[in-house]
């Protein structure tokens, strides 16, 4: 690899207990982060390749099993990896052809990513795949990356048993059902408010006034 082109600039990382449940969240996790960093044509194919990374993790290693997703983007690559703590369930290519019902994933992995690997560390492996960057692809304005990660993993309280059959909706239905999600969250913590005595009214301004604090008057 060239190091000269792949110089991570802030990794993002997002540990998870790999479970069938969490995989539709992971998805649009990844999609946010993208669209900040301006990759937005990548995230189709960044989000099938997570999905059968954390599958591969399920099968292989066991479901529940403590993981990390690590995206970063660097030179003209974006590099989205998941580690798990199995060293010698390590992932290959197999004669499945793309539309099996199983033994498929690094198969479509491969077809989908630029490339893909696997890295011993220690204790743990790394499964990874990369994706070439279009030029002049640039970050969104306003979109506070803590603020994100934390909002996705508040989400991600709200899937329950829904959740698994979420991760095969198309993308309309899933922004939906995720806007659904969101507004249930926000419902809880004004019934939290009102029931601690707070003016809802008061709290809702005073997160506006925040959010245009940082934002400024123009949404992205």
């Amino acid at each position: 690899m060239d190091e000269a082109l792949w110089r991570p600039r802030q990794p993002w990382r997002l540990p998870f207990l790999a479970t069938a449940d969490q995989v539709w969240f992971l998805r649009r996790a990844l999609r946010v982060h993208l669209e900040y960093w301006g990759m937005r044509e990548l995230t189709d194919a960044a989000e099938i390749c997570l999905s059968e990374l954390v599958t591969n993790v399920i099968k292989h290693v066991g479901p529940e099993t403590p993981s990390t997703l690590v995206a970063s983007r660097g030179g003209s690559r974006l590099r989205v990896e998941v580690h798990d703590p199995d060293a010698s369930a390590l992932p290959a290519l197999t004669s499945a052809s793309l539309d099996a019902e199983a033994g498929r994933g690094m198969t479509l992995v491969d077809a989908v990513s630029d490339r893909w690997g696997v890295e011993l560390a220690g204790d743990h492996k790394v499964t990874w795949c990369e994706f070439r960057v279009e030029t002049g692809a640039t970050e969104r304005p306003c979109m506070p990356m803590p603020r994100l990660a934390r909002a996705a993993d508040v989400l991600s309280q709200y899937g329950g048993s829904e959740s698994t059959r979420q991760s095969a909706l198309p993308g309309r239905l899933a922004a939906a059902w995720a806007e659904e999600a969101a507004i249930n969250a926000i419902t809880d913590l004004l019934y939290w408010f009102r029931a601690h005595g707070w003016d809802v009214d008061d709290v809702l301004d005073r997160a506006q006034v925040h959010f245009e604090a940082e934002c400024g008057a123009a949404l992205p």
